[in-house]
């Protein structure tokens, strides 16, 4: 695109423009000088026609524009020369205002982070947990999810066919809230290859599926999971020999019943032919650090209850407090 909108374009943009306001302005004027043709009476004569009829007796006449008509059309070109002289549209021009799209988003911008700034800070200064908890800052994550990742996960954020369910506690890469904001932040790529030449025959992908929906009992056939079994081990490096998944490379737990694209033996034999290739985009340059950490903590308190949460860490402070004090206080042995 950056070669195809050069110099040349913007000068061809400014004469194909100049012509056009020529080309409109000689038009009105010719059509000014059509006058009513009269009799010798001084009589309008009747009106020509186009010779278009409808029903009979139905014809479109052909008379010349009223004239505080035409003075509209003349108006209208004065109009778009004014406009084109304070305004950017003539070309490489860029008016006389120097007023542009860009200029006037980044002046939104910054109106708006004088404006929003300082809420963002002030959760920012928070834990996410913390942040998890305040109705406030639920109500703002919902609306930048809503804006920011709805399009993928869904409004409800369950997810679809390759989008994972951000409400439930299966997590391809963790699901405590540093792992949720650095997914956020710097976005995840999930690749896996195709396996079908390391595994060898039709029949041994086959065999494997059905061995990999053993893993979470769901339904296949027990004897091809039997022979699938040693082959899995191409597959381990990843998913572990008990596959259980590994989330430190995003390799999904194959022993639950959560599966991105369908856990029907088609569709595990076909992610096993052709390898899958997810990528969610990095959103560390259009959201600011403040929006990305309110967003994690709404994504984190989706699967989570903030109020539970919190009651779980302080009976944990509570317990270890009491630990503390008993060790302090017991009689040593002798």
């Amino acid at each position: 695109m950056a070669d195809f909108f050069s110099e040349w374009w913007g000068t061809a943009i400014a004469v194909i423009v100049a012509l056009s306001l020529v080309a409109c302005t000689l038009l009105l004027w010719s059509q000014s000088k059509v006058k009513v043709k009269v009799g010798s009476d001084g009589k309008p004569l009747p009106a020509e026609t186009t010779g278009h009829v409808w029903d009979g007796d139905l014809m479109e006449q052909n008379n010349p524009l009223p004239k505080w008509w035409m003075w509209l059309f003349y108006l209208t070109i004065v109009y778009s020369v004014g406009y084109l002289v304070v305004y950017p549209g003539f070309g490489n021009f860029k008016g006389t205002f120097g007023w542009s799209q860009t200029g006037e988003y980044e002046k939104e911008m910054k109106d708006g982070e004088a404006q929003y700034g300082p809420i963002f800070n002030k959760y920012l200064a928070m834990d996410i947990k913390a942040v998890a908890k305040d109705p406030q800052a639920r109500e703002i994550g919902q609306r930048l999810f809503l804006n920011t990742c709805a399009q993928c996960h869904g409004s409800d954020a369950q997810g679809g066919k390759g989008y994972p369910n951000l409400t439930d506690s299966d997590w391809l890469y963790g699901g405590d809230p540093q792992t949720i904001l650095t997914t956020i932040r710097e976005g995840r790529h999930g690749q896996m290859p195709s396996m079908a030449a390391a595994l060898g025959t039709d029949d041994d992908v086959r065999n494997v599926a059905n061995y990999v929906l053993s893993l979470s009992n769901s339904a296949h056939d027990p004897i091809k999971a039997a022979l699938g079994k040693p082959k899995f081990a191409a597959c381990a490096a990843c998913h572990g020999f008990e596959g259980k998944g590994n989330q430190a490379l995003g390799a999904p737990n194959l022993t639950d019943k959560v599966w991105l694209y369908g856990g029907g033996i088609d569709t595990v034999m076909e992610t096993i032919n052709k390898g899958r290739n997810n990528q969610m985009p990095a959103h560390k340059t259009i959201l600011s650090e403040g929006k990305i950490h309110l967003l994690a903590a709404y994504v984190w308190g989706l699967s989570n209850n903030p109020a539970t949460a919190a009651i779980s860490e302080a009976e944990t402070v509570a317990v270890k407090a009491i630990a503390e004090t008993a060790s302090a206080t017991a009689i040593p042995e002798k």
